[in-house]
């Protein structure tokens, strides 16, 4: 009897987390919350019988549709040696995770065209427009005594060689027009900052964060002051 309410008990949290997790998915008008959302589902579906360096795409929801979610768990001392590539973001030898857990889960989102323009509404982009998705590079904590409630973020710094994300295959610009974008990366205080490609579509970075590429838009009024030019 004792079993039997055990397993129903485990079966009703499991469907209640579930529920949770799509109501708030339902109601996200915040960059940071659909960060949060995305790691309860991404954790949600984690193994720790994964193997490790394997991509494991997440599974999401209907109504998360358009997010591609792919993560890979790292010894932290291999991923120093020898870096790593996840979906379109390259991490160079040296890299290293703070704090340095046993392993570390990292977490690369596509949020496609859909959910890009959430960042429409949290930061100040008038003057320019996003062509491309809105990539983010994330690590949390994954040891064999990881915390499922509470899986806590890492922070990821480059080595010698910056983090590169490849737009390559998701810029919607055409090459020909002879618009060379900006690097646009999405801060946590809110702000922008951009800097020039280091290649063409192809921004580098120092640590974790969101990124897009952006052209200048002339139907939007320019506020230059909102922006930090690197």
């Amino acid at each position: 009897m004792g079993s039997f309410h055990t397993v129903t008990l485990i079966v009703f949290l499991s469907l209640a987390s579930s529920t949770g997790l799509q109501i708030e998915a339902q109601g996200i008008k915040s960059a940071r919350l659909l960060d949060l959302v995305i790691r309860d589902y991404t954790f949600q579906s984690y193994d720790r019988f994964f193997g490790t360096g394997k991509l494991h795409t997440v599974s999401l929801p209907a109504n998360l549709s358009g997010i591609k979610v792919d993560t890979v768990r790292f010894r932290c001392g291999s991923l120093r040696r020898y870096g790593a590539k996840v979906s379109e973001f390259h991490l160079g030898t040296g890299v290293t995770v703070n704090p340095c857990v046993e392993r570390v889960l990292i977490v690369a989102q596509n949020l496609g065209s859909n959910w890009s323009s959430i960042y429409y509404d949290n930061y100040e982009l008038s003057g320019y427009q996003l062509i491309s998705p809105v990539l983010g590079l994330l690590a949390y904590n994954a040891g064999d005594n990881i915390n499922f409630s509470s899986p806590f973020e890492l922070g990821i710094q480059a080595g010698k060689d910056p983090i590169k994300i490849d737009f390559r295959n998701t810029t919607k610009l055409n090459a020909t027009t002879g618009i060379i974008p900006l690097c646009a990366r999405f801060e946590r205080d809110g702000k922008v900052t951009l800097a020039n490609q280091a290649s063409p579509n192809v921004c580098v970075s120092t640590r974790q964060g969101h990124f897009g590429l952006v052209i200048e838009s002339p139907l939007m009024p320019m506020k230059k002051q909102q922006y930090l030019l690197r």
